[in-house]
């Protein structure tokens, strides 16, 4: 039997968990954690001669089939110029297709195309399952903290926006 386990100062936030090292600790980890996940689907990306930017349209068009430009860029919150670039490439490479609104002919409605539907999929199987294992090592009780956090970052206007998602 195991005996009883000693804290690991890395792991156990101080009861005044408010201060700067603690805050500057959830800054860093935030930061390495998001960028050890992003470059494990790089190489992927790379080899369709894609990067980060393509994919995160790719992920969010792959949860709202139909999304309109205007709403993929309030998402992303990338200038006009950028998002057009990506989308052009997308659509060049035939992984995004865009077709014209129902009752606004204006809108332009976004969905991926059955190779980028492929592509989306497997980029996401490399993301759940690094994210999976981070999940499984911190315990189940962990995750909803986890998730409260980062929903606290987010501003209150924008929240229903990205709670709409996959609905």
């Amino acid at each position: 039997m195991a005996g009883p386990t000693i804290p690991d100062p890395l792991r156990t936030a101080s009861p005044l968990f408010l201060r700067e090292p603690e805050i500057r600790k959830g800054i860093e980890l935030l930061y390495f954690g998001y960028s050890h996940l992003t470059r494990s689907v790089d190489d992927a990306l790379a080899a369709q001669g894609l990067g980060r930017a393509h994919h995160r349209a790719l992920y969010f068009i792959a949860r709202q089939p139909g999304l309109t430009v205007s709403e993929l860029l309030a998402l992303l919150a990338i200038t006009k110029q950028s998002l057009g670039r990506v989308l052009g490439d997308l659509t060049e490479r035939g992984l995004v297709e865009m077709r014209p609104g129902d009752r606004d002919r204006r809108q332009r409605l976004l969905r991926l195309t059955a190779e980028g539907s492929a592509l989306e999929t497997a980029l996401f199987d490399q993301l759940r399952e690094r994210l999976s294992a981070a999940y499984a090592s911190a315990g189940q009780g962990a995750v909803g903290g986890f998730w409260a956090v980062l929903e606290g970052l987010i501003p209150d206007e924008e929240r229903a926006r990205i709670a709409m998602l996959g609905r």
